[in-house]
């Protein structure tokens, strides 16, 4: 790795180690209820999956148009940085994380409200969060015994969902978020003399790990009716 390369990534983790600790223990919570329930200029999941359900009749293609939309959002750097910096001042962490984690935790809360999951459950929005983290960190996790299962078990566990869960897994995607921001700027440095170049390389990075990420949730969120607790 050239000391370029090296530098970036020590950067990169620094700024992972700083930013962790705040979301997990001062805003993991609120966060995440911005994220799936929206504010003035962000819909909430439930909107959004109504509007695409009017207008394709059909949860599948919904879904599809959904996870199309939020793909094509995440590679508006303006839009993440713009949303990121105004939600997430009081939580301290970069702007186009807290973007790109906003836009990914609201397709995968469309994803699960119109598969028939309760998003207001705090099961299910843990649940959300969780894959966040992608199928590989998740399958790893799951069997290194940090995560008690795979996001599909922790939405329908009988056991609830844990504010230590939430918070844990909050640090743990805060910390894979700014990595790979991280790790995108080590790629533009590349192109840090073509600008045009660069910024179609860092939508492209977002976009596409957004895809991947809505893909996964496709997968892992099958129809599901949630069973009213006593």
């Amino acid at each position: 790795m050239s000391i370029r390369g090296t530098v970036t990534k020590m950067a990169s983790n620094a700024a992972a180690r700083r930013a962790t600790p705040v979301i997990a223990t001062r805003g993991a919570r609120q966060f995440l209820d911005l994220a799936i329930d929206g504010f003035s200029g962000f819909l909430g999941a439930r909107e959004v999956a109504r509007r695409h359900l009017i207008r394709r009749r059909d949860v599948n293609l919904a879904n599809r148009d959904s996870i199309d939309q939020h793909v094509r959002l995440a590679g508006a750097q303006g839009f993440l940085t713009n949303i990121g910096g105004f939600v997430t001042m009081p939580i301290a962490i970069p702007a186009n994380v807290a973007g790109l984690a906003l836009l990914q935790i609201r397709m995968v809360a469309v994803t699960l409200h119109m598969r028939g999951y309760d998003i207001t459950d705090p099961r299910v929005r843990t649940a959300a969060l969780v894959t966040l983290l992608g199928e590989d960190d998740v399958r790893k996790a799951v069997t290194a015994g940090t995560l008690p299962g795979q996001p599909h078990d922790i939405a329908v566990s009988s056991t609830g969902a844990s504010l230590e869960l939430l918070t844990r897994v909050a640090s743990d995607v805060t910390s894979a978020l700014v990595m790979r921001v991280g790790g995108k700027h080590a790629t533009l440095t590349v192109t840090k003399g073509v600008p045009l170049v660069g910024g179609a390389v860092s939508a492209g990075v977002d976009a596409f790990s957004t895809y991947v990420i809505g893909q996964y949730a496709n997968r892992e969120f099958p129809p599901h009716v949630m069973i009213e607790r006593a």
